[in-house]
């Protein structure tokens, strides 16, 4: 109902007009209130719809029937086939089945009845009968006093994933090249801190198989002092689920002896049986070699770029991968004979660049652009037809008017020494 439409209805039963005034204020204020609210729930959904499918706010009663729904966004319409007329009122219950699993029920329930937020995952049953595996993050709603009165659930549709998952468990990482001894790397532990999973990346960061890691506390993997820390506070932390910081830094030991700093992102698994903390592990050792070393190839990048470049351009890739120049230094009519002007566009790539080097030229700026800077050796041709060897470096730019930038170095060589085509 609308303001226009309660101060109808006001004035119809009102005793006079000092009422309507008073009656028409209150209405007024809790219009206003139910507005902001829902722009509030509007601007709360956009927040997370890259995370979560589905939102579910219910009242706060646990015992039977369960606690009714009172709200679901349109994503639980989506995954679920069941209309918001069809559950308000109704519990989450509806969504169960002979699938579902019991014990995580109980946990959630538990967890609920604390007051607590929970994290977990079941099968779950859409309104046509068809399973899905349904993962929630329940979190309490509290009012200005800070007393629970409702509860709002997140949900994800995560059946695809956990379909890949296994099959992901042990695989690389996809990076390029110089990051090929960067792998994920995987560590599952259980409340009395036992190692129950340990993939073949972190069996080869710390030099132990499988088989000696199962029988392993996380602690023992440390040396002692970092350990010994770790086995006082575990506790306490795993009550906690591993959510006081983001990212822990752990001091690994190799069986050599030799110490492993490492970073760990720690997120609760809740498997049928048991709950763990699912382990992922940065090499921060590695980092900072390999982040070193990118530095350092940046600097040289920057060196060559600023101050031995003979000449520099600007360029994008067209949706079909065609080259255009948006601008070129002015250098380039003494390099190649061709103005500025003239080199402009895909037009003026095409005629600088050599014909029998321009696939590999091509290649190069698709490297640059999704995000490497690199360099590549082939051939310009000048207004008089004559062939220049040169080295390109190129490197992506964050700016709307173009995607590449890059500079050319001219490579010297005696006359008497052929060019040799890389391509």
């Amino acid at each position: 109902m609308d303001i226009i439409n309660a101060i109808a209805v006001i004035r119809a039963n009102a005793k006079n007009e000092a009422s309507v005034e008073e009656l028409k204020d209150l209405f007024e204020n809790i219009i206003e209130e139910r507005d902001r609210a829902r722009e509030e729930l509007t601007l709360l959904e956009a927040a997370i719809r890259n995370d979560y499918d589905s939102i579910i706010i219910t009242e706060l009663e646990m015992e039977d029937p369960g606690p009714r729904i009172i709200y679901v966004n349109d994503g639980f319409e989506k995954m679920t086939g069941y209309s918001r007329e069809e559950v308000i009122g109704k519990t989450p219950r509806i969504l169960q089945g002979p699938k579902t699993d019991r014990a995580t029920l109980d946990r959630l329930k538990v967890s609920l009845e604390k007051g607590k937020a929970f994290f977990g995952q079941t099968i779950n049953y859409r309104k046509d009968g068809s399973e899905f595996i349904n993962q929630w993050d329940i979190h309490p709603l509290v009012d200005e006093n800070g007393k629970i009165t409702h509860w709002v659930s997140y949900q994800h549709d995560i059946t695809e994933r956990k379909r890949v998952e296994q099959s992901l468990i042990d695989s690389k990482v996809e990076m390029d090249d110089f990051y090929e001894s960067s792998k994920r790397t995987i560590m599952d532990v259980a409340s009395d801190g036992s190692i129950r999973y340990a993939n073949k990346s972190l069996q080869e960061l710390l030099g132990y198989e499988k088989e000696e890691l199962q029988k392993m506390k996380i602690w023992e993997i440390m040396p002692e002092k970092h350990g010994d820390l770790l086995k006082y506070r575990f506790n306490d932390l795993w009550n906690e689920d591993f959510s006081t910081q983001p990212d822990y830094r752990f001091i690994f030991q190799h069986r050599s002896g030799l110490p492993v700093q490492v970073e760990a992102n720690i997120r609760p698994l809740e498997l049928k049986n048991e709950k763990m903390m699912r382990t992922e592990i940065s090499n921060v050792s590695l980092r900072k070699k390999v982040l070193k070393t990118l530095h350092q190839r940046n600097q040289d990048f920057n060196r060559i770029f600023n101050t031995k470049s003979d000449f520099k351009y600007g360029l994008s890739l067209d949706d079909n991968d065609q080259p255009e120049f948006r601008w070129v230094s002015e250098d380039i009519q003494q390099i190649t004979g061709y103005s500025q002007s003239e080199c402009d566009g895909y037009d003026g790539w095409k005629k600088l660049v050599h014909p029998n080097d321009q696939g590999k030229v091509v290649s190069h700026l698709k490297k640059a652009k999704t995000g490497r800077s690199i360099c590549a050796e082939y051939r310009l041709v000048d207004k008089q037809g004559r062939e220049l060897p040169i080295i390109d470096y190129a490197k992506p730019v964050n700016i709307k008017t173009f995607d590449i930038k890059g500079a050319v170095v001219l490579i010297k060589k005696k006359e008497s020494e052929p060019f040799l085509n890389n391509g």
